[in-house]
């Protein structure tokens, strides 16, 4: 299952949040799982707004062998990232913020990937995973 969410107005960043929740209670994410999830799309939703102006988040839903999880992919067409290994670090900022979102939202996760090119724009991909499941011949 795959959801397209276009993220425009900060009541959007709401809206990404809300589902990423939802996803993530029916694929049996943990409470603080599904909080740290939503935690770090509402981020990537509030950097699309402030940074891009428009784009387009995509949540969906994984498995593997052993657990299940949820994608959230961020994606815009902004001015893109000059320096992202700088951006990743605490304190740093563009637009006169803490400067902790993309760095927050990196230690929430399961995995997180950024590809960013000036002038194209941002994908970022995270993932939250369940525990794996555990063999009843322990």
């Amino acid at each position: 299952m795959c959801v397209r969410l276009r993220i425009r107005h900060a009541s959007d960043v709401f809206v990404a949040r809300r589902k990423v929740r939802e996803l993530g209670a029916r694929v049996g994410l943990s409470e603080a799982a599904i909080a740290a999830l939503a935690t770090a799309a509402s981020e990537l939703a509030r950097n699309i707004v402030v940074h891009a102006g428009i784009g387009e988040i995509l949540v969906g839903t994984l498995a593997d062998s052993s657990r299940h999880g949820v994608v959230v992919i961020a994606r815009d067409n902004g001015p893109g990232i000059l320096d992202i290994t700088q951006a990743m670090h605490d304190g740093h900022s563009t637009a006169a913020g803490l400067g902790l979102g993309l760095p927050s939202a990196r230690r929430l996760v399961d995995e997180f990937d950024i590809e960013s090119t000036v002038g194209v724009g941002t994908t970022v991909t995270l993932r939250k995973w369940t525990s794996p499941k555990k063999s009843s011949r322990q």
